[in-house]
Formats: C-alpha cells, sequence, structure tokens
C-alpha cells in the first residue's frame, strides 16, 4: 500500500467526495445504508488492512469506559493507571490516544490487544452500519484516512455523481 500516493490522490478528491456528501444526504436512508454496505463488501475483498493501518498510523479511535476497563485488565492496570498512561480527553471531552501511531500497533501492523481492541476500533471504517446519513461526516473525514472509504466513495459516487 503506497501511502503516499494515497494521500496525495484523496487530498485531491476530498472537495469532489465533500460534493458527493451533500448530495447523498439526499439519499433516502435504506438505499444509501445498502449502497454502503454493498461497496463495503466488495472493496474489502480487495483491501487488506495489515498491508494499511494508516488509521492506527494517524488517528485515534475514541475509547468508551468499556474499552478503558477492558484493556487495563489485559495490563493489568486499573482503569486510572491505563487512562494516565495512554490517553488524554480531546476538545470533544472524549478519551483518545495521546500518541500516534497506536502505542499497541506493532511493526508488521498487527493490533497486539486486537482481542480487546477498542470498539471503535471494532466497527472502523463504519461503512457497513445502519443510518449511513448519521455519520457521513465522518465518512467524508475517513477518506482522508482509510483507502477503502476513499474507494468506496469513488465506487458510490459514480452512481450518484450525475
Amino acid at each position: 500500500m503506497d501511502l503516499k500516493s494515497f494521500e496525495e490522490e484523496s487530498n485531491s478528491e476530498f472537495v469532489s467526495n465533500k460534493k458527493l456528501k451533500e448530495r447523498l444526504r439526499k439519499v433516502k436512508s435504506k438505499e444509501l445504508d445498502k449502497k454502503f454496505e454493498e461497496y463495503h463488501n466488495a472493496v474489502f475483498e480487495e483491501i487488506d488492512c495489515l498491508e494499511c493501518a494508516n488509521c492506527c498510523k494517524t488517528t485515534s479511535p475514541i475509547f468508551i469506559q468499556t474499552d478503558i476497563d477492558r484493556l487495563a485488565k489485559v495490563f493489568r492496570m486499573k482503569s486510572s493507571q491505563f487512562i494516565e498512561e495512554y490517553l488524554f480527553r480531546d476538545e470533544d471531552g472524549d478519551f483518545v490516544l495521546k500518541s500516534s501511531p497506536c502505542p499497541f500497533l506493532n511493526e508488521d501492523n498487527k493490533c497486539l490487544v486486537y482481542d480487546s481492541r477498542p470498539k471503535a476500533c471494532r466497527e472502523y471504517p463504519h461503512t457497513n452500519r445502519k443510518n449511513m446519513q448519521g455519520i457521513l461526516n465522518l465518512s467524508l473525514k475517513n477518506t482522508l484516512v482509510c483507502p477503502a472509504v476513499f474507494k468506496i466513495f469513488l465506487e458510490i459516487g459514480k452512481d450518484y455523481r450525475k
């Protein structure tokens, strides 16, 4: 995965994808969910996250309390220690990682805490869920992070960029 080329291409298409996002707001919710799921499944037939891991290298998931408690247990720490060691509250008041890349990302792009990873990581990139209308802004941002989301937008754009 050539992340430099991806970054250049996704940035150059961002304005176009932003316009597409506005068109997608007008699509019926169930139809949009179906399209996203269809393209999600097709794109992930081709893309292997272990070849990329750009999400783990550049962004932080939001950690909810159950994530914190579960990971603290994995590391045999108190939840407060886990927070102190790895997290801080962002401007929205959410717990996120202090550093990137993710401290749990191994050199082979595998996750050290995969079986206990945060809910946000389990669900990423959120392109196969219900109510895509509600997360179009997040999905647009993710076109700059995840090559799969970028490709999903390109494919959906073929249907709705008219």
